[in-house]
């Protein structure tokens, strides 16, 4: 861990975690255990248990953490959002049963909805974390608008699929500039001052190797492809179009298992280039944070975070021999059940059974290793990375806002879009 290396002036100084991984682990091995008894109601006591770890294990120039929040404020931002989401889902519905234009408009507009929302709830999910932030007596807080955010947000992503990712750097320093423009610890402003250009140029290699095979794929279909004759084959109709096709194109099978190929590349490209893009936005992102005369600067390494990964895959892989082992026997058991009552259907049942338990508990068991060693990792090695300059200033720093409302947080839980 990264010792706290304050200077004479006490104006510098690191960021260190003093939590175990064995005690986090076990944190979540009971969460685990009382979500399947609870059926999954557990989880806002299990969340507000995680944050209470990680925050209160986290410290700055001496001081560590609060988390602030209750169980209770998130299983009732929970209900309140579910309750504003029925109409949006009911608009799904509608789309699906297919009853003409006011179906299709409809769904269309359910679909722009949703994206609006969830975004929107990342911005108020993120207040109230903020607020229920406390260092040194004195909470963090977040005004703006969550709308304004949203509907930027939104836009952002359209240009950066229209772009294949190459707006991304920009879209991320756009709604970082955003978000610490309306976040205060204290009296104390927040601002972010990272360049989309420099991620940009930083991120050009991955993406390169990531997106040029299947650019290449484009390239060499559109030079195989005889396109009129493709028009004729499928102008003509009748059953045997694929035939008609590949006799016009002879190239077409060789242009075929070429773009499986390069797709293949791609996405293996796209997996182990993973920890190194975590690893340099990570670094970028934590860089740009400024809060008065206080500044960040990381030093994280990709190594550290590839080591994380390293951690997830070998615990991955023994959770996974564990289940082997313990369904195999359980499956013999289900087969000679059905053998001498083949008429019961008791063996459908009990293996039914067999098979959603085992759902269940691997669903669980790869959530909590993942936890426990990249997201835990990245918690502690973004944190032990960091150093602040200017601490001097939180001497002269006053108390400022309140606690906000859980509905963004509900929000971002019954979206699917929510974190720590």
């Amino acid at each position: 861990m990264t010792s706290l290396e304050a200077s004479g002036t006490g104006t510098t100084g690191g960021v260190r975690f003093l939590g175990g991984r064995g005690a986090y682990g076990r944190l979540l091995a009971r969460g685990a255990v009382l979500l399947i008894v609870t059926l999954g109601l557990y989880r806002f006591w299990l969340m507000t248990d995680v944050r209470r770890f990680l925050w209160a294990n986290t410290e700055i120039d001496g001081e560590t953490l609060e988390y602030a929040g209750t169980p209770l404020e998130l299983l009732t931002g929970f209900l309140v959002a579910i309750a504003i989401l029925v109409p949006v889902y009911a608009g799904f519905f509608l789309a699906a049963l297919n009853i003409g234009l006011l179906g299709e408009l409809t769904g269309i507009g359910a679909f722009l909805g949703l994206a609006v929302l969830g975004q929107f709830a990342i911005y108020r999910a993120r207040r109230y974390r903020l607020t229920r932030t406390i260092f040194r007596g004195l909470r963090f807080t977040q005004s703006g608008s969550a709308w304004i955010y949203a509907l930027r947000a939104v836009g952002w992503w359209i240009l950066t699929a229209l772009t294949c990712g190459l707006a991304y750097p920009f879209q991320l320093a756009s709604l970082e500039r955003y978000k610490m423009r309306h976040t205060q610890y204290g009296t104390l402003p927040g601002r972010f001052t990272g360049s989309g250009f420099g991620l940009l140029l930083r991120g050009l290699p991955m993406w390169l190797l990531v997106i040029g095979p299947l650019a290449l794929t484009v390239v060499v279909f559109v030079d195989s492809v005889d396109w009129n004759a493709l028009a004729d084959a499928v102008g003509q109709g009748g059953d045997d179009v694929m035939g008609r096709v590949e006799g016009g194109n002879p190239a077409l099978g060789e242009a075929i298992v070429f773009a499986m190929l390069m797709t293949a590349l791609s996405a293996l490209m796209a997996a182990l280039l993973y920890p190194v893009f975590q690893t340099v936005v990570l670094r970028w992102w934590t860089s740009g944070l400024r809060f008065g005369e206080i500044e960040a600067h990381s030093k994280l390494r990709i190594r550290h975070v590839y080591g994380a990964y390293m951690r997830f895959l070998w615990w991955g892989g023994l959770f996974t021999l564990a289940l082997t082992a313990a369904a195999i026997p359980l499956l013999i058991l289900i087969g000679v059940l059905a053998g001498k009552m083949p008429d019961s259907g008791l063996g459908d049942i009990a293996a039914s059974l067999v098979g959603l338990g085992g759902y269940v508990i691997a669903a669980l068991g790869y959530s909590m290793i993942y936890r426990a060693t990249v997201l835990l990792s990245l918690w502690q090695l973004g944190a032990e990375a960091l150093q602040l300059s200017g601490l001097a200033v939180l001497e002269h720093v006053d108390a400022t806002g309140g606690a906000s409302s859980p509905l963004g947080e509900g929000l971002a839980d019954a979206l699917n879009v929510g974190g720590y």
